[in-house]
């Protein structure tokens, strides 16, 4: 089992930064990837960033020049730093990680936190 708690979300205005820190406890070592997901209010969930065992990274289009997505193995933590914050940033964003030995592998999911962005 992988458990995941999310922080660092909260309020700020348009052109700030906020840090999410996604903590995994349980069986970290089965850990394949992890990723940030964000819903918005009427919108669906949209993957942000994700960062697999071996470090490659992606971003999606909106956020790839503003957020960065960083691994700390040592405390079994990932990272969404996120840099001049948008309006449309505002989100409720789910860490998530994929977890096991073999196909099918295991989701897990953060609780969430909320960002918003004010204009």
């Amino acid at each position: 089992q992988v458990q995941l708690v999310e922080s660092g979300g909260g309020l700020v205005q348009a052109g700030g930064s906020l840090r999410l820190s996604c903590a995994a406890s349980g069986s970290v070592f089965r850990i394949k990837s992890m990723g940030w997901y964000r819903q918005a209010a009427g919108k669906q969930r949209e993957l942000v960033a994700g960062i697999s065992s071996g470090g490659i990274t992606n971003l999606a289009d909106s956020v790839k020049d503003r957020f960065t997505i960083s691994r700390d193995n040592a405390k079994n933590t990932v990272y969404l730093q996120m840099n001049s914050l948008k309006p449309e940033d505002t989100a409720v964003y789910y860490c998530n990680a994929r977890y096991g030995e073999r196909y099918p592998f295991y989701n897990s999911w953060g609780q969430g936190t909320q960002v918003t962005v004010s204009s």
